[in-house]
């Protein structure tokens, strides 16, 4: 029989862990290539002594902070945190020394590190300390918040969302008109979501390492494809473009911000497999990067496994696809997505010709279209969203 005290106890536990799980979330946009983590450091007596929240900026991590915050209150109390601690020595030593050195006598933690290589020994060398461990609670919110990091540590690739906006009829934009929209922000035929959902957007494109779209799109709505959350972020939002003959114009808003900026921060990528030499060294002068990289057979359009494997390399860990139709049935076709945040108005496009969420996939029979897994649904006033995966980021 469970007693009233081990409730009471377990209810005290979750509101710590989650309290841990809310200061991780602190570090979105502060803490890539590596984990979000948060850390309460509560005492005997149990009240909260010290916390910490992990940024890549602030090297120290989550639970070093925390331990800095509570002191000599540290000893005989509890920490609470959403990800195992590390017992390796990185940019920091193990934290796990640092933990049994100030004499912690209780670690609760929602999961094990993701990284296979380190899983589980920051809880085996706590153990070993006569520390007491519990693991799992809160862990699918847990392993939730930290996936881009669970598929990018594990595959060395970053996590791939695919986002698109579009009506109940699955169309995410009226028929060409064949003029190009110069209405800042706004694309060709009109927004399909309100601003609440479009709000949303910016919150989504806030938590991922860099934003991907095709050629047409640039061509199309001339998006500036920044993160106008109002959130810090570590390092700029990488604008990632598929352009395999280089037809980024040089007046587009895209090369026009990257000219503007006057950073020197190189925060456009363009991936070509067969772009004129001239134009290349063009948009180099204007800040744009360009790498070449091999095209697959059938399009001459830039291999989006190669391009993710590079991103990988440039330790991007999420990159969010908002691309039109040939690119979003690539990525479907290709099988690199691995969730999908669609956004639905209440409009029915009916006009012919207008433009579908994907287009040119290989998929012919029902048993072969993706089927998401795990879904969430989400509304924004009139509009509404499905969130779901294709792939577990966490599967080997």
């Amino acid at each position: 029989m469970i007693r009233p005290a081990q409730m009471a106890d377990a209810a005290r536990d979750e509101q710590f862990l989650r309290h841990a799980l809310d200061l991780a979330r602190q570090g979105m946009g502060l803490a890539s290539p590596n984990p979000y983590v948060g850390a309460v450091i509560v005492d005997a007596q149990g009240n909260i002594a010290g916390k910490g929240v992990y940024t890549y900026g602030g090297v120290k991590h989550a639970e070093v902070l925390a331990l800095e915050g509570a002191g000599n209150n540290a000893r005989g109390g509890t920490l609470y945190i959403n990800l195992e601690p590390h017992a390796h020595q990185g940019r920091t030593p193990p934290c796990t020394d640092a933990l049994i050195a100030a004499g912690i006598h209780r670690v609760v933690a929602s999961m094990p590190d993701p990284n296979p290589k380190v899983s589980g020994q920051g809880f085996e060398k706590l153990r070993a300390a006569g520390i007491h461990v519990e693991v799992g609670r809160l862990e699918v919110e847990a392993r939730r918040l930290n996936e881009a990091f669970a598929r990018y540590i594990r595959h060395g690739v970053p996590l791939v969302t695919l986002k698109a906006a579009m009506s109940l009829d699955g169309k995410i934009a009226p028929p060409p008109t064949g003029e190009l929209n110069r209405e800042a922000g706004t694309p060709r035929g009109g927004w399909i979501t309100d601003e609440a959902a479009r709000a949303h957007v910016h919150e989504q494109r806030h938590e991922n390492d860099a934003i991907l779209v095709g050629i047409g799109t640039i061509l199309s709505d001339d998006p500036l494809l920044t993160d106008r959350s109002g959130h810090p972020r570590r390092r700029p939002l990488l604008r990632v473009v598929l352009d395999s003959q280089l037809r980024l114009p040089l007046e587009s808003r895209l090369v026009q911000s990257v000219a503007n900026a006057g950073t020197g921060e190189k925060d456009v990528l363009v991936f070509s497999s067969n772009g004129d030499e001239t134009k290349r060294k063009e948009l180099e002068a204007r800040g744009i990067r360009i790498e070449e990289l091999p095209s697959t057979s059938s399009s001459r359009r830039p291999d989006i496994h190669a391009v993710l494997r590079r991103l990988g390399e440039l330790e991007i860990t999420s990159v969010m696809i908002e691309g039109g139709a040939t690119v979003n049935g690539t990525a479907l076709a290709s099988r690199v997505v691995d969730k999908v945040f669609l956004y639905y108005a209440p409009k029915i496009l009916v006009f012919n010709g207008s433009i579908p969420f994907a287009s040119g996939t290989d998929f012919r029979e029902i048993h072969d279209a993706p089927q998401l897994k795990h879904l969430h649904l989400h509304r924004f006033g009139e509009d509404f969203a499905v969130e779901g995966y294709l792939r577990n980021p966490y599967d080997d």
